[in-house]
């Protein structure tokens, strides 16, 4: 008997179902078809057939892995717009990676209380260190 652990009910949506298929090269990266079907398993014509590719690119730092989507209608066009996709999920990544660093720059630094007290000897006569926090 299962015990309920306050877990979700986690159940497929049959309206939304997809056959996954893979495409590679085993070089530059993947391409996943993927078709819509019924709950029954047969394709499901009312909607579109979607297609993403995957990559990685070896930068200083590391692998550095990419998923996208990729606009195509056919395999054989979005074979034909893998680099461009590449290339657009790349400069994505850069500027997402831009931003985080603005982020973090301008992140306002807030002392710790006290540590804007003056010094040694205020506030009971202990020394004061420059993190706040009274030393003994």
């Amino acid at each position: 008997m299962a015990e309920d652990f306050g877990l979700p009910d986690i159940q497929l949506d049959s309206d939304g179902l997809y056959r996954e298929e893979i495409f590679t090269d085993r070089r530059a990266g993947t391409i996943r078809r993927l078709t819509p079907v019924t709950a029954e398993g047969n394709a499901d014509i009312s909607r579109p057939v979607l297609y993403s590719g995957q990559t990685q690119l070896l930068t200083p730092t590391g692998v550095l892995p990419l998923g996208f989507e990729i606009d195509a209608s056919s395999l054989s066009d979005a074979i034909r717009k893998f680099p461009a996709a590449v290339k657009e999920a790349l400069e994505q990544a850069i500027e997402e990676a831009r931003e985080l660093r603005r982020e973090s720059a301008s992140r306002i630094v807030v002392p710790d209380v006290g540590a804007s007290i003056g010094g040694p000897g205020i506030g009971g006569g202990g020394p004061v260190s420059s993190g706040g926090k009274i030393k003994r």
